[in-house]
């Protein structure tokens, strides 16, 4: 058993996708999936599959953009999806903090806060997706309407 599936970040995000669907596995690369491009050439797949989850600060709010690897999420879009003027990347005490989860390991669930999700439409591209579960190197493989359903995200145009 690898040791960092038994980190307790691992086994918070394993927990929500096992409760999910019992099916679907975490599993430890070899070598780190802290950015997109780490994890695609990990995984053998296409930058865009790696769901990257973001987390932004909105006034006193916060909210996840689960965004496609080859893309970047635009603050403008959404600044007027949140009618919020003051929008930015969190910090990495925030993201700590209200996730439960160090940035490069942000699963798309199992947060210590309730967060609104968006998800967005480019990750519509691909029939399976990859996800952070927790740690750099853990990730879990979904179907990307199933990833709908697990994270109760909205799909939203927020990529540009």
């Amino acid at each position: 058993m690898n040791p960092i599936l038994e980190k307790e970040p691992v086994k918070r995000a394993e927990t929500s996708i096992k409760e999910f669907d019992p099916s679907l596995e975490v599993f430890c690369l070899e070598q780190t999936a802290r950015t997109a491009q780490d994890a695609a050439t990990a995984l053998s797949c296409s930058v865009g599959a790696i769901v990257k989850s973001l987390l932004f600060r909105a006034g006193e709010n916060f909210v996840l953009c689960l965004v496609s690897g080859d893309k970047r999420c635009s603050l403008n879009k959404l600044k007027k999806i949140l009618e919020e003027k003051d929008v930015s990347m969190a910090n990495p005490d925030d993201v700590k903090r209200i996730t439960g989860y160090t940035i490069g390991g942000v699963s798309p669930v199992g947060h210590l806060s309730k967060l609104k999700i968006y998800v967005d439409t480019n990750l519509e591209r691909f029939k399976n997706v990859f996800a952070a579960a927790g740690h750099p190197n853990c990730v879990f493989e979904i179907e990307f309407n199933q990833l709908i359903k697990l994270t109760n995200g909205q799909m939203k145009e927020i990529a540009e």
